[in-house]
């Protein structure tokens, strides 16, 4: 083994991927967040108790940690938990590993590409200006600016991943929703903003991105983990409507369209592909047709 490597959010969606990449790389995994029981490897700790984690935190002496642990979902109700986890959560998480006796080799903290908003450029790259137009992105924006802290001491990197979807995803989002209904043969599906165009890459991309971040990322800078490749609502709806064999009609609910909803969200990966090689990129029909495997089985 080569080490410790801890996980925050490890028993997420991104969490059980990362850790498979970093079991491949020699590193023993270990977990950290709400929803995990207390048992070998595995922490149940709420990131906002700052002296409970910094207890936890001293005694695994990480030498790779993957920050994961957020609240990840643009539509999430509870807005003053949008901000304590992902800021307070992470400055705690940061306070922690700043006070291991050896400091981390690197860590990696997981952003969100929501941060630029509604650019007026097509492609987005990391000199682009943060304009975030929404309570998940701006906790985000304030949890890299709050980072910056503790730049003399660990050596942070910060991935800001475009869309990804995959299996295991929850269905609060929009692909594994329009997978179940597939799935099920469902006649109709209510969506919102259907004239929006997003990258979806696949969860084992971004995993993979990540892990190759960890040893070859510069700490300090910020990185896009994205395919630039744009996909409309309607694409996917084709996409699915090729595997299942039928179309879903498809009724608009005001109540899920958003007023500040980013139109247009597609990046640039060439300072990513520049420290890490060209990602591997999944088509999204593979993708799509490998989630739609899973949940025809069950």
């Amino acid at each position: 083994m080569t080490g410790k490597a801890l996980v925050t959010g490890l028993g997420g969606f991104t969490g059980r991927y990362m850790a498979r990449e970093l079991e491949s790389m020699g590193y023993e995994v270990v977990g950290i967040g709400q929803g995990l029981g207390d048992t070998a490897g595995h922490y149940a700790v709420d990131l906002r108790d700052a002296e409970q984690l910094k207890t936890v935190v001293a005694g695994i002496q990480p030498r790779l940690v993957v920050h994961l642990a957020a609240i990840a979902f643009v539509g999430h109700g509870d807005v003053s938990d949008i901000y304590t986890s992902n800021i307070v959560g992470t400055r705690n998480l940061l306070a922690a590993l700043a006070e291991c006796r050896r400091p981390a080799d690197k860590v990696l903290l997981a952003s969100s590409a929501n941060v630029y908003g509604n650019a007026s450029v097509p492609t987005l790259d990391e000199k682009c200006p943060a304009r975030p137009e929404n309570d998940y992105a701006v906790s985000k924006y304030a949890m890299e600016l709050m980072a910056h802290q503790w730049r003399d001491v660990l050596p942070i990197v910060i991935a800001r991943p475009f869309n990804y979807t995959g299996v295991g995803q929850s269905p609060a989002f929009l692909l594994p929703k329009l997978v179940d209904h597939f799935a099920r043969r469902a006649p109709r599906v209510a969506l919102g903003n259907i004239d929006v165009y997003r990258e979806f890459n696949d969860v084992r991309m971004v995993a993979s991105a990540y892990g190759r971040l960890l040893v070859n990322g510069t700490a300090g800078e910020v990185y896009n983990v994205c395919s630039g490749h744009a996909y409309s609502i309607k694409d996917v709806l084709g996409l699915l409507a090729q595997l299942a064999g039928y179309s879903i009609e498809v009724d608009v609910n005001p109540a899920f369209v958003r007023t500040n909803e980013v139109k247009r969200l597609v990046g640039s990966n060439r300072k990513l592909a520049a420290a890490i090689g060209e990602p591997a990129q999944i088509p999204l029909a593979d993708t799509l047709a490998w989630m739609y495997r899973d949940q025809t089985r069950r």
